[in-house]
C-alpha cells in the first residue's frame, strides 16, 4: 500500500501522499511510523529508500511550520501548500534581515567601499521604517502595500528627498534580486518597484575657478595637501576612491595605469597633462608619494575650507524635491564642493577646451550615455554664452 501522511495545524488538515513511498501492513511500524526491514526468509522491500523519502517528506513540513513560527506568520492551507509544493527547499535560517546581512558581507568581495556605505546606511532606513510602523519585514511582505507605506515613512516622516528615495528603492530591488537568485525566495513583485531619480544640478569649478585654486600659496600644509590632491582629480578625471588606491607603480612618464575599482575595468590608461605631472612631482620620494590621502569626510570639509579662502563663493541655486514638495536653496559655491566634483570640473573643462566627447569618455570611462550626456548639454550651454558675449555686440 502506498504511504500516506496526515499533517494538521492550528485548524486545518492536509492528507498528502508520500510519492515513491510504500509498504506491507506487517512491515510497517506503527510506533516510529517508519518501514520495518524485512525478515532474513523474506525477500528485499526496500525500506532503506522508502525510509528516506518519508524522512524527506517530514523534514520538509516540520520546516515550513517552523519557518512561519519563525517569521510570527499565521498560515493557512494555501500559504503551506505553497511552500511544500515548490521544488526549492524552505530557508528557515535566514530571514530578511539576516539575508540582508549576508548579502552586505558577500557584497564586499566585489563592491567598493562606497556602495557598502550605502548598503548598510540603506538598511538601517529599512529598519527604522520596520520599528517606527510596526512592519514586519519578510520576502513575503515587500508588496505594494510595502512599497506605498515605505514611500509615505520616507517622504513624510524622513523627509527624504526624492533621489534618495530612489536610491534606496534601487538598493531594496538589488538584495532582492540577489536574494532570489540564491533561493531564498520567489517574491516578484518588487520589480514593479518604480522610482526614477530626477536631473540635478552638475556642481563643477570653471577654469579660472579651477587654477585660481590651483595656483593659490595656502598658509597651512594641510590645505595645500587637500588641495594638490583635489586638483589632480581635476586634471585626471579619477574617482576618489582611485585616487585614494594609487601606487607609484601605477604612474608612468606620461599616463596612469590601473584597475578602476567601481566599473572593474582593467589596465584602464589615463594620459597625464602638465598640471598632473606638477603634482605628481611634488610629493616625489616623500612619505606621501604619490599623492597626500585622508578619509572622504575629514577632505570634503577641508576643501570647502579652500575654496572659501580663494572666494570660490559665487552664490549657486540648487533645487531638491520630497515628494512633490519643491526646495530652493541659494548657497556660497564653496559650500558644494566634494571629493565628486572633481571628476565632474574634468569633464565640463575638457570639453570646454575643444577635446572630443569620445576621448573624454574614454578617459574618464563614463558607461552610462544619459550620465555623460549631461555634462556635454552643459559644455555646450557654457559655449553659446561664450559665443553671445563674444560676438554679440560688435
Amino acid at each position: 500500500m502506498p504511504v500516506r501522511a496526515l499533517i494538521t495545524f492550528d485548524g486545518f488538515r492536509i492528507r498528502r501522499v508520500v510519492q515513491g513511498a510504500k509498504s506491507d501492513a506487517k512491515h510497517w511500524n506503527e510506533k516510529n511510523e517508519r518501514i520495518k526491514p524485512p525478515l532474513k526468509s523474506e525477500a528485499y522491500n526496500y525500506h532503506l529508500e522508502y525510509n528516506d523519502k518519508i524522512e524527506r517528506f517530514e523534514r520538509k513540513a516540520k520546516e515550513i511550520f517552523r519557518f512561519f513560527h519563525i517569521n510570527e506568520i499565521g498560515p493557512t492551507k494555501e500559504d503551506f501548500l505553497i511552500r511544500f509544493d515548490s521544488d526549492k527547499s524552505v530557508n528557515i535560517s535566514n530571514d530578511f534581515l539576516v539575508c540582508f546581512d549576508e548579502f552586505i558581507e558577500t557584497g564586499k568581495l566585489t563592491k567598493v567601499e562606497r556602495t557598502i556605505k550605502s548598503y548598510v546606511t540603506a538598511l538601517n532606513v529599512y529598519k527604522d521604517f520596520s520599528d517606527q510602523l510596526d512592519y514586519p519585514l519578510r520576502f513575503d511582505t515587500i508588496n505594494n502595500d510595502f512599497f506605498i507605506r515605505f514611500q509615505e515613512f520616507c517622504f513624510f516622516t524622513k523627509q527624504t528627498k526624492n533621489n534618495y528615495f530612489s536610491r534606496l528603492i534601487t538598493t531594496l530591488k538589488t538584495f532582492m534580486r540577489w536574494a532570489m537568485e540564491n533561493g531564498y525566495h520567489e517574491n516578484v513583485t518588487f520589480l514593479k518597484f518604480k522610482a526614477p531619480e530626477e536631473e540635478i544640478e552638475v556642481i563643477y569649478l570653471t577654469l579660472d575657478e579651477l587654477m585660481t585654486l590651483y595656483n593659490h600659496e595656502f598658509e597651512t600644509e594641510r590645505l595645500r595637501r587637500v588641495r594638490d590632491f583635489y586638483c589632480f582629480g581635476c586634471f585626471t578625471g579619477l574617482r576618489f576612491s582611485d585616487l585614494k588606491n594609487l601606487r607609484p607603480s601605477n604612474i608612468s612618464e606620461n599616463e596612469i595605469k590601473l584597475n578602476i575599482q567601481k566599473t572593474k575595468t582593467i589596465d584602464h590608461r589615463i594620459p597625464l597633462n602638465e598640471y598632473a605631472k606638477a603634482i605628481l612631482k611634488k610629493y616625489e620620494d616623500t612619505i606621501w608619494e604619490p599623492l597626500p590621502v585622508i578619509s572622504s569626510q575629514k577632505f570634503n570639509k577641508f576643501i570647502k575650507e579652500c575654496c572659501q579662502i580663494v572666494k570660490i563663493d559665487t552664490p549657486t541655486s540648487i533645487t531638491r524635491y520630497i515628494g512633490t514638495r519643491r526646495l530652493d536653496k541659494t548657497v556660497p559655491k564653496y559650500d558644494l564642493i566634494t571629493s565628486h566634483t572633481a571628476r565632474k570640473t574634468f569633464v565640463t573643462n575638457s570639453l570646454m577646451l575643444g577635446m572630443k566627447e569620445m576621448v573624454v569618455r574614454n578617459i574618464t570611462g563614463h558607461k552610462k550615455e544619459e550620465t555623460f550626456r549631461r555634462y556635454v548639454k552643459i559644455a555646450e550651454s557654457l559655449k553659446q554664452e561664450e559665443m553671445s558675449r563674444a560676438w554679440g555686440k560688435i
